[in-house]
């Protein structure tokens, strides 16, 4: 591929970035939400936003009802901080005071917009296979 070919392909490589990023996300949320109810986990938290000045170098939950032990056991950083970005890839903004939701609706809230934009754009979602022939009804 040369540069110009590169270029003619820029907005079709950016839309299939943007709809991977849209897969990844749908998946996240999928099994967050498989976790949340796995566990059981109920109640409001606050995602706190990342302050390196605070002395708060990455973004974490905070329980507001229920147990902070409980949350800790039940999310890495790692994941805290994956959440943080793709809600801030989907154009949330997550404000100084940090972003108040119900554990067990974050999902609810952001997967019905995302399987859309994924089906809008023809992609089959998870567990949704194309149909496929059955080999017994082959005529022949």
């Amino acid at each position: 591929m040369n540069f110009r070919q590169l270029l003619q392909q820029r907005d079709a490589l950016l839309r299939q970035a943007r709809l991977a990023n849209v897969a990844y996300a749908t998946e996240w949320f999928d099994r967050f939400a498989a976790r949340v109810t796995r566990a059981r986990l109920r109640g409001l938290v606050t995602l706190h936003p990342a302050d390196p000045d605070e002395a708060q170098p990455w973004p974490r939950f905070a329980a507001q009802e229920g147990s902070q032990a409980v949350l800790d056991e039940h999310f890495l950083d790692e994941e805290v901080v994956e959440l943080a970005d793709i809600l801030d890839f989907l154009g949330e903004d997550i404000p100084s005071t940090g972003y108040l939701f119900p554990l067990e609706e974050l999902a609810e809230r952001f997967l019905p917009p995302l399987r859309e934009e994924l089906t809008a754009a023809g992609i089959a979602l998870s567990g949704e296979a194309d149909p496929v022939e059955d080999p017994k009804r082959r005529s022949g």
